[in-house]
């Protein structure tokens, strides 16, 4: 009950504070750093709470990373592990005025929103519910989202150093925590200093299901179309108004129906066509490209470069640019090197109660990137589910668990070997 108390009443203080990021207009020019001041809003907090459990080295520097440390309680050499998750939330939806929602003694069935009577969470779309009777459900009102991705790994983070903190008999190495801005458009590490942080392995946590943990990622670029076309008015435009806005049709109705987010799953890659902005003169569409192998990728880029050139074709008057972008790579490829890193999770999950799934992330984490810097660091469960929708829910048993491993890792990683 302390553990639930802790982690409960952190993450419904957390989710009420606006830490929304926001995309660059332009992605290849300059941005501020993070894209929205009001995540560190939440990073000042945070230095409050971290100082207030009595670690070490607490920070916030100008990017807006929170740092601190936890020293370590044993006298024989350990591995200075590192515990991750970042402080903003996807524009996908608003994080302003969320409003926690408890649904306890969960019995099944589906759950209503009251401030939006036209949503419902329903098992028969979200089979994980079925794994949650008798447990308390959080969600949004229905118009926000919830802000379990990533402030529910946040507060488990925040609430197992607590207990680690307060509970000196359970053995640990140091602890470096950190959590980042921009994670949810790319950016969560561009200025992170993996040197000052100091850890030899690093986990953030910012899965889902309780028990899995992760340590694959998509391959990942960014895609952009941009059309310019000649604008006129309507009555006088015949052989003489480009309109970029149906060319842009044209592109996005020639991706493959079976290469969407919405028909794929499991280890198939996919085009995403997720923005479209503009009018007759200038249209762009933003695309998310996504594969678990180089391969892949290019494969897909390939097709986006032949339906462009295919338009330039059709469309002489008007002109049409594609570029693609990197956004990170599958960390597989530099976590495989480590396997111990993996192997201590799996164990962490087994002693807190469950047994351990190793799966692949249908998307990025920070710790894309930072196994590609040189920081070994997978991915593990917060609990969260539906993330990026007005629909993201946890549950506060399955906050209570992640709790739970975060304190054996660090434990096993203080055993003698």
């Amino acid at each position: 009950m302390e553990i639930r108390s802790d982690v409960v009443t952190r993450f419904v203080k957390y989710v009420q504070v606006d830490t929304q990021s926001q995309e660059p207009e332009n992605a290849a020019g300059p941005h501020p750093y993070p894209s929205t001041e009001k995540q560190k809003d939440l990073g000042y907090m945070l230095v409050q709470d971290l100082n207030e459990i009595g670690l070490e080295h607490v920070e916030i520097d100008q990017w807006g990373y929170v740092t601190a440390t936890l020293p370590s309680n044993v006298t024989h050499e350990v591995p200075v592990i590192g515990l991750i998750a970042h402080m903003d939330t996807s524009p996908a939806a608003s994080g302003k005025d969320v409003k926690p929602l408890f649904h306890e003694n969960y019995q099944g069935g589906p759950i209503h929103y009251p401030d939006a009577p036209w949503q419902v969470l329903d098992p028969a779309d979200c089979p994980e519910l079925g794994n949650q009777i008798g447990n308390t459900i959080i969600t949004s009102s229905g118009t926000t989202l919830l802000g379990a991705d990533n402030k529910a790994g946040v507060s488990e983070i925040v609430s197992a150093i607590r207990y680690l903190k307060e509970n000196p008999q359970i053995r640990h190495g140091a602890i470096r925590i950190g959590f980042t801005c921009d994670e949810e458009v790319g950016a969560g590490v561009e200025h992170f200093d993996i040197e000052k942080f100091g850890a030899q392995y690093a986990y953030t946590v910012d899965g889902e299901t309780v028990g899995i943990i992760e340590n694959e990622t998509f391959s990942a670029d960014s895609a952009e179309l941009e059309v310019k076309g000649v604008e006129i008015h309507p009555g006088f435009a015949k052989g003489r108004l480009v309109n970029a806005a149906l060319i842009a049709a044209h592109f996005i109705t020639r991706l493959p129906r079976e290469s969407a987010p919405e028909t794929t799953d499991g280890r198939q890659g996919y085009l995403h066509a997720y923005t479209v902005k503009g009018g007759v003169d200038r249209t762009v569409v933003k695309m998310l490209v996504r594969d678990f192998d180089d391969e892949g990728l290019k494969r897909f880029e390939d097709l986006l470069r032949s339906i462009a050139d295919d338009l330039r074709r059709e469309f002489p008057k008007a002109e049409i640019n594609l570029t693609v972008n990197e956004q990170y790579r599958n960390m597989r490829m530099h976590i495989d090197k480590h396997p111990r890193v993996i192997e201590a999770a799996m164990e962490a999950v087994k002693a807190a109660g469950r047994e351990p799934t190793l799966g692949v992330i249908r998307g990025g984490t920070d710790g894309s990137r930072l196994s590609a810097m040189g920081l070994p660091t997978p991915n593990i469960f917060t609990g969260g589910h539906n993330f990026h929708s007005t629909r993201e829910w946890v549950s506060a048993e399955d906050m209570v668990f992640t709790v739970q491993t975060l304190v054996e890792l660090a434990r096993i990683w203080a055993l003698p070997r």
